[in-house]
């Protein structure tokens, strides 16, 4: 079988080309229908022989919080009758990537051991935009096990100046 980025790469370009100037509202839409198809039951659901491609639809629909726009009607149809529900979530996520690159902007998970207020993540932001040289969309996840400060991961660069990597680095130091 096909890697699934690489099935999933044509329809987030193809959405992307169709979205226009209205990238960031298809963004809502897809960002939500792919949480919705990463649920495992919806999948074992939606590749059973005996459900429907309506009866499909019909349950996503019915599960998103918002209502589908016309054209994520007819995403959301395309992507059943091609049987590619399993592939949402990496579509919403290549379309992310194309919609930032039109952006000039990135995603960054912000992992924080305590929750961090809106003052001092806006003052964070700046921090990191300048740090890293481009806008970012912060997003910020809990993670107790770090004991103290920050892990940022931004594409594929990542800062840690958690006190988790100070310890291990101190270990390693020690050991060596």
């Amino acid at each position: 079988m096909a890697e699934i980025a690489t099935i999933a790469r044509p329809y987030a370009e193809a959405l992307f080309k169709a979205s226009g100037a209205d990238v960031a509202a298809a963004s809502v839409w897809l960002d939500e229908l792919g949480a919705v198809a990463a649920n495992e039951q919806l999948r074992q659901f939606a590749d059973s022989p005996k459900a429907s491609p309506e009866q499909v639809f019909g349950v996503i629909s019915g599960v998103l919080k918002n209502a589908l726009p016309a054209q994520g009607q007819n995403f959301l149809r395309t992507v059943i009758d091609n049987g590619r529900i399993a592939a949402l979530p990496e579509i919403a996520a290549q379309f992310r990537v194309l919609k930032n690159a039109r952006l000039g902007s990135s995603d960054a998970v912000v992992y924080s051991a305590f929750d961090i207020d809106s003052a001092a993540l806006a003052d964070l932001s700046g921090v990191l935009e300048k740090r890293f040289g481009r806008k970012l969309n912060l997003k910020v996840e809990l993670q107790p096990e770090l004991i103290g400060g920050i892990r940022v991961v931004v594409g594929d660069e990542v800062l840690d100046t958690s006190i988790k990597a100070r310890l291990e680095q101190m270990k390693v130091a020690l050991t060596a």
